[in-house]
């Protein structure tokens, strides 16, 4: 008999009970157990006896604030978390994302949308220790990092050191959100995490190069205020 693995568990963390109800059927439908906590408190409790594979969370809880929920859990778990809150302040999203989330819903929501970035944040924690996929693929472009290679259908696009090296850190988190500090850091050094004239240049290159309508851009992805993120290879055309 071959046994049929576990359907992942998702963590719901909102004190709205219509919330969660709306965001358990959705999850349950698409093939998530899913659990519910009100509270901060409640969510930590919840996280530590039954360590879940997902943890969707809003902010705006009666106990405790959900950066600090944010914080408690990065102390001791890699667990995705994804932000799902009706604050949209760029001040909140950095916030959340520097604190150790991996992605930032602003409600309301597209539950596709939702649950494309689950599915991503989950594929990214089940890569192993230290490595991303070899080859990413999102519409017509295919990044293949073993290689260094960069495709858009059947053309190879050649890229410079700094291009490539933006690229492949967002291919490296399909779907993720990466901020302006995270990317500068990443490709400039620690002491550029200031320096976002750098990125907006190069971004723009990259676009010329990668996307049929650089002025509005499929596939590399503006967070107004807080970074870019790569098009989720799970999300459609």
């Amino acid at each position: 008999m071959i046994e049929t693995p576990d359907p992942p568990r998702v963590l719901v963390v909102d004190d709205e009970l219509p919330i969660r109800r709306f965001l358990n059927a959705s999850l349950g439908g698409a093939g998530w157990r899913v659990e519910e906590a009100a509270t901060g408190a409640e969510a930590l409790s919840l996280a530590a006896s039954h360590p879940p594979d997902a943890v969707l969370l809003d902010l705006g809880l009666p106990d405790l604030d959900g950066i600090e929920i944010v914080r408690r859990l990065r102390q001791w778990s890699a667990v995705p978390i994804l932000v799902v809150s009706a604050r949209g302040r760029e001040r909140d999203k950095i916030e959340a994302l520097d604190a150790g989330a991996d992605d930032y819903v602003t409600k309301p929501f597209a539950i596709g949308e939702l649950l494309a970035r689950l599915r991503a944040a989950l594929r990214r924690a089940e890569q192993p220790e230290g490595g991303a996929e070899p080859v990413v693929r999102t519409g017509e472009l295919t990044v293949d990092l073993a290689r260094r290679r960069v495709t858009v259908g059947d053309r190879e696009v050649k890229l410079t050191p700094i291009e490539y090296r933006l690229l492949a850190t967002l291919a490296g988190h399909p779907g993720r959100v990466m901020t302006h500090a995270a990317l500068l850091r990443e490709v400039w050094g620690p002491g550029s995490t200031t320096q976002h004239h750098y990125l907006r240049v190069f971004m723009a290159q990259l676009r010329r190069k990668l996307e049929p309508e650089p002025s509005r851009p499929r596939l590399l992805l503006t967070e107004t205020g807080v970074g870019y993120r790569l098009r989720d290879p799970d999300a459609g055309a």
